[in-house]
């Protein structure tokens, strides 16, 4: 069987502790979709054809012998619709902090009341990243300060040539 997983979420930006969790997850699945979320609720900095290239141009690198393909898309409207016709088997999610398993708990408990055949599996951010949020690497960024231990050189560009404007 062709194992395709799907890893949701805003990526506003796409952080080391997202990389992290691609680069992992990787090595479960056969197809990784990066599904590049549409949430007006979080009021994003980047658009979502921003969003998608960065993560199409930091996932480019993690290319290598015997692990997933990944495809980077727009993702629009309720995840497990978006799941189902991608044809994925797993979601995907990191979590850092006991918070994050709440929420995401809750979350799961639901979508497996859309489909059951689609199963979560949770991957722990690596301890140099439990702490990274998009959220707060945009308020350091902001604020001048330094963010290249939570982003890459470009992605650190992108956002302050934002903040620049």
């Amino acid at each position: 069987m062709h194992r395709v997983g799907l890893y949701p979420g805003t990526f506003d930006p796409v952080t080391n502790g997202h990389l992290d969790i691609i680069g992992r997850a990787r090595k479960l699945v056969d197809t990784l979709i990066i599904g590049v979320a549409v949430n007006e609720a979080k009021k994003p900095l980047f658009t979502l054809e921003e969003r998608v290239e960065m993560v199409r141009t930091e996932t480019g690198r993690l290319n290598g012998p015997g692990l997933a393909d990944i495809k980077v898309l727009p993702m629009h409207g309720l995840l497990m619709k978006f799941a189902e016709a991608c044809g994925a088997h797993f979601i995907v999610r990191g979590l850092r902090a006991v918070q994050d398993f709440e929420y995401e708990f809750q979350m799961t408990a639901m979508n497996e009341q859309l489909n059951p055949d689609i199963e979560t599996v949770f991957l722990m951010a690596d301890v140099r990243h439990q702490a990274v949020a998009s959220r707060l690497v945009k308020e350091i960024a902001s604020l001048g300060g330094d963010i290249s231990p939570f982003v890459t050189t470009p992605v650190r560009d992108a956002l302050l040539a934002k903040y620049a404007k």
